[in-house]
């Protein structure tokens, strides 16, 4: 297998079609913090973004972005914090997630992998901030979707389409994004020593206040530790005050609240999205799992009979899980489907990952559906490696 490093959009074109043409198969790679997700026993070409990095336009007052896919997560944050300003959806670098060379990840990635950090519950998705691309399909052609402003609403809206899609329809060559001001003011409100169940009543009531709650988490109790359940304020002073002491009367019957300043606070934030202080040992596999809130503390506890550990984001709607080997795919997925969820299994030894596909199983009609999509982008299986099981 080789790695191609293409130039420019004609250059990645260029591969597509010469794969297409061959029966070849390429694999989408930018910085590799991703690598090792998915079967690790696939047969591809690797077809590297990395030669496209440059930053395509800036407009900050307009809170527009765009770049190349090729670009760093790091560089770009480095860059809009210059101007007091953010991607909402706290992107997180993944090479955090499994312990891998930090820095790698890049913002085509980012976008391909629709993994958003603990400010999804209040500032969506990474869907919800991709206002354009341009890419090439698996039949080597360029086309565009979306625009370069914020209210755009011609045409289909494949930037959802593509968010999330792992790189199985198209190749990414050019991303514009919406950026939005870095609020003056983070806090971050802790808790110590809540039940599951408590700490769940109490994201939820937050959640439900007029106190405009940025994130909330959960981390129950373990041998190092007690349960520490933290709630995230932001804006401006004033106002971020007065939410801080509407939080504190309407959750006075949770007990005292640790104020965390936003250096401190932004640290855990930062760990929480990377679930750092999950203990691995005798725990190889991570699982990320999505279901309602509500079920949050149910599927802690069974993630605890299962011999794992885990802690809750997104005010219960999202678990990171720990598990042992033994604990069975198949046992974890039909919990998160009984709580009306899916699980993905980011990270485990080969031999788990060979025999487990990283994405949840879709329904029979939905998988239908899934699969006349992406022929309709790639009908040659170019994007194909196999990296998720069956087709």
């Amino acid at each position: 297998m080789v790695t191609l490093v293409p130039r420019d959009a004609a250059d990645i074109r260029d591969a597509v079609a010469s794969a297409a043409d061959s029966g070849g198969t390429l694999e989408i790679v930018g910085g590799g913090s991703k690598v090792n997700f998915g079967n690790p026993n696939r047969q591809a070409d690797k077809l590297s973004t990395a030669g496209l990095a440059k930053v395509i336009d800036y407009d900050p007052p307009e809170l527009v972005l765009t770049v190349e896919p090729g670009v760093r997560l790091a560089d770009l944050e480095a860059m809009l914090v210059g101007h007091n300003q953010m991607f909402a959806f706290e992107p997180y670098d993944f090479a955090g997630v499994i312990a891998g060379e930090p820095g790698l990840s890049t913002i085509g990635g980012v976008v391909c992998g629709g993994l958003a950090g603990s400010r999804r519950i209040s500032a969506g998705s990474v869907r919800d901030h991709v206002l354009g691309f341009s890419a090439i399909n698996g039949r080597g052609e360029s086309f565009k979707a979306g625009g370069k402003v914020v209210k755009n609403v011609t045409g289909y809206d494949l930037p959802k389409l593509v968010a999330g899609s792992w790189g199985r329809l198209a190749v990414l060559t050019e991303i514009t994004l919406k950026v939005l001001p870095k609020p003056p003011v983070t806090r971050t409100l802790v808790l110590h020593g809540l039940s599951n169940q408590a700490a769940l009543d109490v994201m939820t009531r937050a959640m439900g206040s007029q106190a405009e709650v940025a994130a909330a988490s959960h981390f129950p109790a373990s041998r190092k530790c007690d349960a520490i359940t933290s709630i995230r304020i932001e804006g401006f002073g004033p106002s971020v005050d007065a939410r801080e002491k509407m939080l504190k009367r309407s959750l006075v019957d949770a007990g005292d609240m640790e104020v965390l300043d936003g250096t401190r606070g932004d640290a855990r934030w930062t760990r929480t999205n990377i679930a750092a202080d999950l203990d691995a040992v005798g725990r190889p596999v991570l699982w990320r799992i999505c279901t309602p809130p509500s079920q949050g503390a149910k599927m802690l506890s069974s993630i605890a009979e299962l011999g794992g550990v885990a802690l809750l984001d997104w005010a219960g709607g999202l678990c990171w899980a720990r598990v042992p080997i033994e604990a069975a795919a198949a046992t974890v997925r039909e919990l998160a489907e009984r709580a009306g969820g899916h699980a993905t299994l980011i990270h485990g030894p080969d031999n788990i990952r060979a025999i487990t596909p990283a994405l949840h199983p879709e329904p029979p009609s939905l998988a239908a559906l899934s699969k006349r999509v992406r022929q309709a982008f790639d009908p040659a299986g170019v994007f194909d490696t196999g990296r998720f099981g069956a087709p």
